[in-house]
């Protein structure tokens, strides 16, 4: 065999090997994120729980079926606002239905509400219902970008709507890409958990 080919094969060999590592690296970067632990609350929302409502039957949270996985979905408004499109080494711990659910039950029990299941359901306890229209991480520019959540919330009790109210909030993210994305929804979400709070303080639960 010549030094030529030789030559040619360990250039291969390296190229090869350099490939598996970009590979790994590739594999080592994709990063999953949650919503970190829940701050106590801030804001507009009561301290406590709502006088009007001691119990709450939260059920879980509904919403498009992008929602029912662990991507995590961006969108270009300034490029194509019609195109939801996904990071690639980047996901969510859970379905983002499932972490909105927790994260706004465990900020009502922080309020010291008793948040109850839909199992525990009983007569007379006011029931919330959520359902989620947008949840993504929105770039308006180049470098500026929003963690943006819509959802609309329904209070009922033994069946009767008692008020429904429709939520928006925008968190700027921090930086324009995943992490920052993550960081901006979980604000946001934590902000529309105390939107809700103290909505819920202003509904007459009083039967008709």
């Amino acid at each position: 065999m010549t030094a030529t080919p030789i030559r040619a094969l360990f250039a291969l060999a390296a190229s090869s090997l350099l490939l598996a590592g970009c590979a790994s690296n590739k594999i080592q970067e994709s990063m999953t994120y949650d919503f970190g632990p829940a701050a106590p609350l801030q804001g507009a929302a009561p301290a406590s729980a709502p006088a009007n409502i001691a119990a709450l039957v939260v059920m879980d949270f509904t919403g498009p079926s992008a929602l029912e996985n662990e991507r995590m979905f961006y969108r270009l408004a300034y490029a194509d606002a019609l195109q939801a499109r996904t990071y690639a080494h980047a996901r969510w711990a859970n379905e983002p239905l499932q972490m909105l659910t927790q994260r706004v039950k465990a900020r009502l029990a922080q309020s010291g509400m008793k948040v109850l299941s839909a199992t525990d359901a009983s007569t007379g306890v006011p029931l919330l219902r959520v359902e989620v229209d947008d949840f993504v991480h929105a770039f308006s520019g180049v470098s500026q970008s929003e963690g943006q959540i819509t959802l609309r919330a329904s209070l009922f009790n033994d069946h009767r709507l008692l008020d429904q109210r429709t939520f928006t909030r925008t968190t700027p993210a921090p930086s324009a890409d995943a992490p920052g994305g993550a960081r901006a929804l979980a604000a946001s979400t934590d902000a529309v958990a105390s939107d809700i709070l103290a909505w819920l303080a202003t509904v007459d639960t009083r039967k008709r």
